[in-house]
């Protein structure tokens, strides 16, 4: 048994055996998602509603949408299940304050595959999940590392919470300075390269950013035209060799491998291949649950320079125990650190991997 393993049932056991009426938050792929796995663990929804902002007399899946004050017209008291994703400072709030007032949950289910967090899931994994967890550089890692899968069983964002902490923080393990030369592995439209220079202080040496999507690839280079520094792009997506797959051609943030076949033929590279013989000093891959095959296509160039990593580990299950073994396996040398970005459910977060003694 995992010693930090708190919670001993699931959000879906809870919701399964709840005498009150249960009414879901939000609308979208991620409700489908989550009305998907009640519906196999036999969860009762009596209601939908949204912001007020979004109710315009639309139906979901049958359910005619309300806000938040016809709900309560209608139910003395019940359990809210939250079924979209946000990282607002205003969305925040207002589902803190909700969770103080109702029973409400968070529920957990993974972007990339279906299989939910339980304890069967963990008894499999837990010889994998204990050594990720003894690769924790830190207390703080440590703390969202217990906190992120006991969230993964309950459902509760008080996990999320009590360990979030701001992107400044994670920054300062990564020290990013004018002299680096940046990977930027899902590079979107620029964003996290518009972060990464203002942390830097300014342009950074070099940036080599790979964006797959030809919508996010075109505002992509509208932001390279008014970037000051040496910014060269790359229409590819990032894998554990160069080739060309099927790409589910979203148009959005969360453009990824096609997981049906259909989509677009998209090229594909390694990070060996696009580093070549040039040292990089970061890498970040936020790359929708091919983070795996990134770090695989990396393994000369990363055991070589042992660049400081920004690496997403929320989109598969395993992430939070497969990556961290797989950088250390890749290069010992490594300082794993783990933390969790204010986001609900527990998306951006993010592994930070520094070669030993680095400051």
């Amino acid at each position: 048994m995992l010693p930090f393993i708190i919670e001993e049932r699931t959000v879906w056991e809870r919701l399964a055996e709840a005498q009150k009426p249960i009414v879901l938050y939000g609308m979208g792929l991620g409700a489908e998602k989550i009305l998907r796995t009640m519906k196999t663990c036999h969860v009762t929804v009596s209601d939908v509603f949204a912001s007020d902002d979004f109710v315009r007399g639309q139906s979901f899946y049958g359910w005619q949408v309300r806000t938040l004050a016809e709900v309560q017209a209608r139910y003395n008291d019940f359990i809210i299940v939250v079924a979209f994703a946000f990282w607002q400072d205003e969305l925040l709030r207002r589902v803190e304050t909700l969770s103080k007032r109702y029973e409400l949950y968070a529920p957990h289910v993974p972007v990339v595959g279906t299989e939910a967090v339980d304890s069967s899931y963990l008894d499999r994994h837990e010889t994998e999940i204990q050594a990720a967890y003894r690769l924790m550089a830190d207390e703080q890692s440590r703390r969202v590392y217990a906190s992120v899968w006991n969230y993964k069983l309950s459902g509760k964002i008080l996990y999320i919470r009590e360990v979030t902490t701001p992107k400044e923080e994670a920054y300062a393990l990564i020290c990013p300075s004018a002299d680096d030369v940046y990977l930027d592995l899902g590079a979107y439209d620029g964003d996290t390269i518009r972060e990464m220079t203002a942390y830097a202080g300014g342009s950074l040496r070099r940036v080599i950013a790979l964006e797959p999507d030809p919508k996010n690839f075109r505002k992509l280079s509208a932001f390279a035209e008014t970037y000051s520094g040496d910014l060269h792009l790359i229409n590819a997506g990032v894998y554990d060799r160069d080739t060309s797959i099927t790409f589910a051609n979203k148009a959005g943030r969360h453009s990824a491998v096609s997981r049906d076949g259909k989509g677009i033929k998209a090229p594909m590279r390694s990070i060996d291949s696009v580093a070549g013989e040039e040292p990089v000093t970061i890498i970040k891959m936020d790359v929708e649950g091919e983070e795996a095959k990134a770090l695989a296509g990396g393994k000369t160039m990363l055991r070589r320079d042992c660049p400081r990593l920004i690496v997403s580990a929320y989109h598969r299950n395993e992430d939070t125990f497969a990556l961290p073994l797989q950088i250390h396996a890749l290069n010992p040398g490594y300082r794993i650190y783990l933390r969790q970005h204010p986001y609900i459910p527990a998306w951006d977060n993010n592994l930070y991997a520094v070669k030993e003694g680095f400051a």
